[in-house]
């Protein structure tokens, strides 16, 4: 079996640009397959999560959005809201689809907070969170009900919150509770719930006929072994960029990087990433780049691979220019089966610089909770 993670005191790291001390380097671990067979992932909520995440997919029941599909579609409008992961990628992907779909609806996503500046009286407005505590979406609902306003719709994890008792109409998830504080197996099934919903409020369903190919995708995006030569490189960089779509993929992976590795982490849209950011990034910093746009590989290899000297990295269903983690070919379906490819790096990267994937020191389950 080869090996990972070969950080040694004698390897030649210093201090400068390192972004991890000593002492949280582990040499010469095994390069596993995250699975549930085996301790060194078993033993984390976060990766229990992870692997569940495909069952949960492939059990979802699509027809459980009809009731506030139907009166969506008679508004027109729907403000996708929530704070981080709650909003991030479950939003985001939704809408790309429906941009990429031409669906007639018209859509827009903000968080709570500035929300609450908004004219809302003729939208939909659909509140995402776990805890359904979360402030600044009660803070929005409780503004919104105060108005009058009619077709205020919640998801949460939990029943009977604070948020479902603001909305007309709340719907619950059936993933349960997370076994760690970054959140994962909850943030597809929000996405999924979206895709549902929007597919009813169209009429364009599609979504049921192919949880089974999805899920049996996703599995193998999680489960794909990562060479331990890039689990190396972005373990040692300085800063780890993410480039790729607005459709929540890379953004949402940039927030899992703090949580999971505990690293500097960078969100670049589009090509973002070859227009003037190269002046700041260093050699020992990693691009990972999401679905590449084709005709752009050879740009980024000219800006960043021999500009800067740093690596870069693709997660792709081909192969481009690149070291390149393949996923399978999932079609509109295909950001869940990144955002599992993405789970996957990270994870080996966190046991690599033996992190405790489960606590980070600062950040919290409810990032911001409803206390008045």
């Amino acid at each position: 079996m080869s090996e990972g993670c070969l950080f040694t005191r004698s390897a030649g790291i210093t201090g400068v640009g390192c972004g991890f001390p000593f002492e949280r380097i582990l040499s010469f671990q095994p390069q596993l397959i995250m699975n549930l067979q085996d301790d060194r992932y078993t033993k984390f909520g976060l990766t229990r999560d992870m692997l569940a995440t495909p069952e949960i997919v492939r059990s979802f029941q699509p027809d459980c959005v009809s009731e506030a599909a139907a009166a969506i579609a008679q508004v027109g409008r729907l403000l996708l809201t929530g704070e981080g992961s709650s909003r991030i990628f479950p939003a985001k992907s939704v809408m790309q689809h429906a941009s990429r779909q031409g669906w007639n609806l018209t859509l827009r996503t903000e968080a709570g907070r500035q929300a609450q500046e908004y004219n809302l009286s003729d939208w939909a407005v659909f509140a995402l969170s776990n805890s359904g505590r979360t402030a600044e979406v009660i803070g929005l609902f409780k503004k919104l009900a105060e108005s009058g306003h009619q077709h205020r719709y919640s998801l949460t994890a939990f029943a009977d919150s604070m948020l479902e008792s603001l909305a007309n109409k709340g719907y619950v998830l059936t993933c349960g509770k997370e076994g760690a504080v970054a959140a994962t197996k909850s943030v597809v099934e929000q996405a999924l719930f979206y895709r549902a919903l929007l597919e009813a409020t169209v009429g364009q369903k599609s979504l049921a006929g192919r949880l089974d190919e999805l899920a049996s995708h996703m599995q193998t995006a999680l489960t794909t072994q990562i060479d331990p030569q890039l689990t190396e490189k972005i373990a040692r960089a300085g800063t780890i960029y993410w480039a790729g779509r607005n459709d929540g993929v890379v953004e949402e992976l940039t927030l899992k990087t703090n949580e999971i590795t505990r690293k500097a982490a960078d969100y670049l849209e589009g090509t973002y990433a070859v227009h003037g950011i190269e002046e700041v990034m260093q050699a020992d910093d990693v691009v990972l780049w999401v679905d590449p746009y084709p005709d752009s590989e050879e740009k980024f290899a000219e800006v960043l691979g021999k500009g800067v000297g740093m690596t870069i990295i693709a997660i792709a269903d081909r192969d481009t220019l690149f070291p390149t983690i393949r996923v399978p070919s999932a079609g509109d379906l295909a950001p869940f089966v990144q955002m599992c490819a993405g789970w996957n790096v990270l994870v080996e990267v966190g046991l690599c610089l033996g992190i405790d994937l489960d606590t980070p020191q600062r950040a919290r389950k409810v990032g911001n909770e409803f206390t008045g």
